[in-house]
This record gives C-alpha cells, structure tokens and sequence, in this order.
C-alpha cells in the first residue's frame, strides 16, 4: 500500500508518503507572521503558493510518481474552513487526474494513529494539545471520545496569544519556553479545572494584567504561565488514564514539542507506574503523514471526489471508528 496524505488544517501545508507502515516523506510548509496570529485567508494562500512545491519535494523524498499511488487523503476536519477547502481542492484534482480513491481523514484522530503507529504503544490516553484543540481523547465503547477538554481556548492559541501580547510575534509557544529556562521564580496563577475540563481565558487575562503592570519579569511570567497550565492539562489526563483504567499516556500536537510538559508527563506518568509515549516533534506537529496514516487504515472509507467534502467543526467523537 503506497499512500499520501494532505494536511491543511491551519498554518501548515504538509505532504506525507506511506508504503506500508514506513514514511518515505513527510515534508511541509508553515505560515508565519511577524504580528498578530493566523488570518485564515492569508493562511489559505499560502498553501496556495506552495502545495506544488512541497508535493514535488514529498515525491522526490519518496522517490515515486503520482501514478503509483494507491490512495489519496485528505484532512477534511476540524480546522479553518479557507485552509480546509485549498487541501480538498488539490486532493480532489489529484484523485481525479489519477483515478485514485479519496479517503477524508479526522485531524485529531490523525495525531493519535500516527503516535501509535511510531511508538508501539497499543491503548493510550492521547493529551492532544495544540493552537485550536486541547483534548484529552481514548478509545471507549467502540469510539474515541473525549474526556476533558478545553471550554474556551486551545492551549497553543492562548500561549501565542500572551506572547503576541508581550511582543514575541507567531507563534509564541517556543519563544516563552527559552524564556521559562531563565528563571525558577513561580508566580501564582488562576489555576482552573472544571471537572475534567480546563479554561484558560481567565488565566491568559491575569497574565497580560500583570505583564502590563511591569513588576514581573516576563522570564517569571513564562515559567509560571507553561508550570500552571501543564499542571492543569495532566491533571485532567491523569484523572482520565485513572477513570479508563489505561496505563499509556500519549502526547500529541505542536504543544506537545515543549520539553517542560513532556518531562511534566513523564513524571505523572511515573508516579502511577504508567508508560509516557512521545513522538518525534515532526510528527507531533501537523503534518501530512499523520493524514496518510489515517487514509490507509481508513482506506474502505474512500468516497467519490465529486462527493468529497470538508468538516470544518468535525469533532472527535463524531467519528466512526471502522478500522
């Protein structure tokens, strides 16, 4: 089975190649801005004015041609609606020009096959923390279903948000980890976890308060900021792993790049003799071969191109998990 996959979801453009269950490629191309964060539209041609290259890039990766292929998918959601349709619309052409099938793929499903496939871990509690989704997700009664989540904003947004607000530009996720390195000084921080679910709104107004009052350090405000919010995202992860009776945390998403909270993850995960599975930062970030992954298990799934579509607002559990 030699597959590819399109990811399009928000920022990147990614290109993923399968045969079998090795990746041959798993090239992208990322958005970015100096101020302000993700515009849509802006986003969207971007992936316009690259798709051709990356494409080309993954097929000489890979060594193959277009007409090798055995199947063709596609992110189809949840995610920005402009950037879904340019991925629908090369996936669409590329389906048709080669008569190959179409298989519409869920985004957060994607980040928890691909971590299964590349860590052997057999039946995990997925942390997916990323710009839009923070989701703490595991397989239950024939489908994944979310157990906690975020009531307000995506853990990825709301760090680029108080860095966009401090003036560290997008994304700003990184940028406040180097700054966490400098300092051990911990400032108290709402802190709130509702049942199994997490808000981070409050949290993101007291910090741009206490930055714009100019008697905290930012080096202080970044640590404190990655030290109350990871405390808060295991914390439900944690109570999930205990309510499902599951031993393997897997982390996923851009997020999830972050070294604190993967030494966080492996600490909990310690403490209660559980296994903390973390893939490579390629594949925690979006990318097309999680896409193609999903496609090949999906793979009976395929539909028509004329009929393909996308779903901007899918979620997790709306999925029927047939694989």
């Amino acid at each position: 089975m030699l597959a590819l996959g399109i990811e399009s979801t928000a920022h990147t453009w990614g290109i993923g190649i399968i045969k079998d269950k090795k990746i041959l490629a798993n090239i992208k191309d990322t958005y970015t801005t100096e101020k302000g964060g993700i515009v849509p539209m802006e986003a969207a041609k971007h992936h316009e004015n690259v798709y051709k290259e990356v494409i080309e890039k993954a097929l000489t990766q890979a060594k193959i041609k277009l007409k090798d292929l055995d199947l063709i998918s596609y992110s189809c959601g949840p995610g920005l609606a402009p950037c879904l349709r340019v991925g629908l619309k090369v996936a669409k052409e590329l389906a048709k020009d080669y008569n190959k099938p179409l298989v519409p793929c869920n985004h957060c499903i994607s980040h928890l096959e691909i971590g299964k496939l590349v860590t052997d871990c057999k039946d995990p509690v997925l942390l997916y923390v990323s710009g839009a989704n923070t989701q703490v997700i595991a397989f239950e009664g024939d489908k994944y279903r979310i157990f906690g989540e975020t009531l307000d904003q995506g853990v990825g947004n709301f760090l680029d948000a108080f860095a966009r607000h401090t003036g560290l530009g997008f994304p700003g996720g990184p940028k406040l980890y180097e700054l966490s390195l400098k300092s051990k000084n911990l400032i108290e921080l709402p802190y709130v976890v509702k049942g199994m679910d997490v808000s981070v709104s409050g949290l993101l107004t007291n910090l741009k308060q206490k930055y714009d009052a100019g008697k905290y350090k930012i080096e202080d405000l970044a640590y404190s900021c990655q030290e109350t919010v990871f405390a808060m995202l295991l914390e439900v992860a944690e109570r999930a792993m205990a309510h499902c009776q599951k031993k393997e945390l897997l982390l996923g998403g851009g997020v999830a790049c972050n070294k604190r909270l993967q030494e966080m993850a492996k600490t909990m995960c310690e403490e209660r003799n559980a296994e903390c599975f973390i893939p490579p930062n390629d594949l925690l970030v979006d990318n097309g071969a999680m896409i193609c992954w999903q496609g090949v298990l999906e793979q009976k799934n395929a539909v028509n191109s004329e009929k393909a579509d996308i779903k901007p607002y899918e979620r997790t559990d709306d999925v029927v998990v047939n694989w």
